[in-house]
């Protein structure tokens, strides 16, 4: 039998913060959580890219829709 976890926000907090990269929905929009040597991203796919110095600067500042990650969490976690 498989099962299935949801990973809770301070997993991915520390995932993201060692190069995990996401790509989740909220409210019928793609978004996508990267990185590379300069910094960490989150793109809305087909839309634009935000630039954040590290993992801990993006999910502390980025907004979709008003709303951070954290705050939204409970509606995304399960696409983690």
């Amino acid at each position: 039998m498989e099962v299935y976890r949801v990973m809770n926000y301070k997993k991915m907090e520390e995932s993201i913060g060692y190069g995990e990269e996401y790509n989740f929905y909220y409210k019928e929009k793609a978004f996508w959580i990267s990185q590379n040597a300069n910094g960490n991203y989150l793109t809305e796919v087909g839309g634009e890219t935000k630039g954040f110095k590290n993992a801990e600067d993006l999910l502390n500042n980025v907004r979709i829709e008003g709303k951070s990650i954290h705050d939204i969490w409970e509606e995304i976690k399960n696409q983690f």
